[in-house]
């Protein structure tokens, strides 16, 4: 689909698309990620020397499938709380989420990345089956979501803070389709690099994205030197004095 074909469906106001096509992020740079032996620590220990990014834990953002690693480019959803009878909304089913123009929008390969709320769902079954279909690699949601089962029989990763079975669509309302968010603290914007595993998430800005693969590179390469030498039975000592 051509940036000229995209088009939105409606459901928000053009005012809330912050833009309709992610920054290109090349596929080998994306590859040299996936490659990393240990990849968000590496890459949380190159942020650390640029000054750029964030990392956050697993512990704050808990991974649906342990076992699956992420990188991709952030695909960004800005929702906010409703503060309204939900009886009401719902007999009425007055639903105010919005994440299916960020579905629409979506390339293989992006990855959904949602500032939610804290004890209602921003992602349910239905809207797993559409991010699998759409070939998203994953989804970061800082808030809660439901139906782990569904996602996780179509081996669709998440990363999210909360697990409710409270529905977000009487309590939820999106605002914003590709503009900056805020997840756990760190400023993550559209075309963003994410890097997610077991131990946790990082965030590359889309500018620094080659600088931190080559620090991060250069990380593994020192790990690997030091961790032959481990096995080589190298006496501490000498690891210490070999150190650079």
């Amino acid at each position: 689909m051509t940036s000229a074909e995209r088009r939105t469906l409606g459901k928000l106001p053009d005012s809330a698309f912050g833009c309709l096509d992610l920054p290109t992020l090349d596929a080998s740079l994306i590859q040299a990620y996936y490659a990393l032996p240990d990849l968000t620590g590496m890459i949380s220990d190159a942020l650390d020397l640029h000054g750029v990014g964030g990392a956050i834990s697993a512990s704050q953002l808990a991974p649906s499938l342990p076992t699956r690693r992420v990188v991709g480019p952030a695909l960004t959803v800005l929702n906010r709380p409703r503060f309204v009878e939900v009886t009401p909304a719902a007999k009425s089913r007055d639903n105010r989420l919005g994440d299916i123009e960020a579905h629409n929008l979506a390339r293989p390969g992006d990855v959904l990345v949602v500032q939610g709320v804290e004890d209602a769902s921003s992602m349910g079954g239905i809207a797993a089956a559409i991010a699998s279909r759409q070939g998203e690699a994953g989804l970061v949601i800082d808030g809660a979501v439901r139906d782990l089962e569904s996602s996780r029989a179509l081996g669709l990763p998440i990363w999210a803070k909360n697990i409710t079975p409270k529905t977000g669509k009487w309590r939820v309302e999106t605002v914003g389709i590709n503009v900056e968010v805020t997840i756990c603290g760190v400023t993550v914007r559209p075309g963003d690099l994410v890097a997610a595993d077991a131990t946790g998430v990082c965030f590359v800005p889309h500018a620094a994205v080659a600088e931190v693969l080559a620090t991060a590179q250069a990380i593994a390469q020192d790990e690997d030197r030091r961790q032959k030498l481990i096995a080589a039975g190298t006496p501490i000592p000498a690891l210490i004095a070999r150190r650079t």
